[in-house]
């Protein structure tokens, strides 16, 4: 199989594409840092890897990299939108710049890559679109707005694009991870506030906690690659693929208190219907 993976020189991108060089399969792999991709690969086999080093809010670059992966390897069959960062500070104090660059990761960059790619997968009638997510676009924590904004709009496209696209043959999934043990919350991977607002102690405690919590999360990224090869191989996965035990069981209160909240809107919502004459 012939993957064109984003994110690739830290956490699941890195992993996924040892795993699948390891398989024997091709991988085009974008990363801001080719050169940082390749010391992380270290003695891995690169034989089949194509590093290109792109801006994913670069539409341009984007168009560039995907056609370059075609040259060298006939064609694409999956795309793994992985690439993404962490951001903690509380609405208030997230600057307008850094909610431009969030998005640019997270959604255009996204958009840009889906605007490549599809024609082919349309034209063929095939291909495979995957993108990672998080545990934070189906449920919310404070002082991780810009975080869960960018994952929401990114779960908000995928849930459409599936749909435009089910009559081409085309799968869609999205992987939504819960903790894992990759640097996500080290510095390298975790933007901060330059400037923080009185009275928001709650938000600088959980960023205390999360700056801690490296090491000690239960997901194991080796198993989250595996699991990610497994739903583009073995297909079958829903839309939405939860990872993590702790995932799970976000989601499951998630959903069990949007219920609690449509009942309990029930009455009003009701009544703004037009009255039958």
């Amino acid at each position: 199989m012939n993957w064109f993976v984003t994110g690739t020189s830290r956490g699941f991108g890195l992993e996924l594409v040892k795993q699948l060089l390891s398989r024997g399969d091709s991988v085009a792999a974008t990363t801001r840092s080719t050169a940082r991709l390749t010391e992380a690969l270290g003695a891995a086999d690169t034989a089949r890897l194509l590093p290109l080093e792109v801006d994913l809010a670069d539409e341009a670059r984007v168009a560039a990299a995907v056609d370059a992966a075609k040259q060298r390897f006939g064609r694409i069959d999956v795309v793994v939108n992985n690439a993404g960062y962490g951001f903690l500070g509380a609405v208030e104090e997230t600057t307008d710049a850094e909610v431009r660059q969030m998005f640019d990761v997270q959604v255009f960059g996204v958009w840009n890559v889906l605007r490549a790619v599809l024609p082919d997968f349309r034209a063929e009638r095939r291909g495979h679109i995957i993108n990672v997510s998080s545990i934070l676009g189906l449920t919310t924590f404070p002082g991780w707005g810009l975080y869960c904004a960018g994952k929401y709009a990114l779960e908000g496209l995928t849930g459409s694009l599936a749909a435009e696209v089910a009559e081409f043959d085309i799968k869609v999934n999205l992987i939504e991870p819960g903790y894992f043990r990759t640097d996500f919350l080290r510095p390298q991977s975790l933007g901060l506030v330059a400037e923080t607002a009185e009275g928001y102690g709650a938000i600088r405690q959980m960023t205390e906690a999360h700056l801690a919590m490296p090491g000690t999360q239960l997901g194991d990224p080796v198993k989250a690659a595996e699991a990610i090869i497994a739903v583009a191989v073995e297909g079958g996965a829903p839309l939405r693929q939860v990872l993590g035990s702790d995932s799970y069981g976000l989601a499951k209160a998630a959903v069990e208190a949007l219920g609690r909240d449509l009942e309990a809107g029930r009455e009003l919502a009701v009544t703004t219907d037009i009255s039958a004459s």
